[in-house]
């Protein structure tokens, strides 16, 4: 009888649980595929600006030029909705390609290639590193 009572004891735990599907972003895993791929690019996460034919992602160490193109856009498109202002930045965790900035050109001595988005999501309101000027 008691044999029976914890079998149904572990069954009925067992199937009272959920199977949620995740929908964060394993980072860890993403660097692991960045590096087992071997196919050049890493995964960063950082702040992305996109304005007046410039683009910025700023890390807590460095900050590097965006190639402006199609990936860009469309990063930009879904960095709108988190976006008060046109200058405002987002939080960003993609997949990028690193390279050296050609001599000659003016900008950051790094440049990044977005390669594929994988989360985008709004800055920290509380974060007070911002400095607005006004006329008044």
């Amino acid at each position: 009888m008691k044999k029976f009572i914890i079998i149904l004891l572990a069954l009925a735990s067992v199937t009272s649980c959920k199977n949620e599907t995740k929908t964060e972003v394993n980072l860890e895993e993403n660097r692991a595929k960045s590096y087992s791929a071997n196919d050049g690019f890493i995964t960063m996460r950082g702040e992305f600006v996109y304005y007046a034919d410039a683009a910025v992602f700023q890390t807590p160490t460095e900050i590097y030029g965006v190639v402006i193109d199609e990936n860009m856009h469309k990063l930009n498109e879904k960095a709108k909705p988190f976006k008060k202002e046109a200058t405002d930045g987002v939080m960003v965790t993609a997949r990028v390609k690193k390279t050296a900035k050609p001599d000659g050109e003016e900008g950051w001595p790094w440049r990044l290639e977005i390669k594929e988005i994988l989360k985008v999501e709004a800055t920290d309101p509380n974060k007070e590193d911002v400095i607005k000027l006004s006329n008044q």
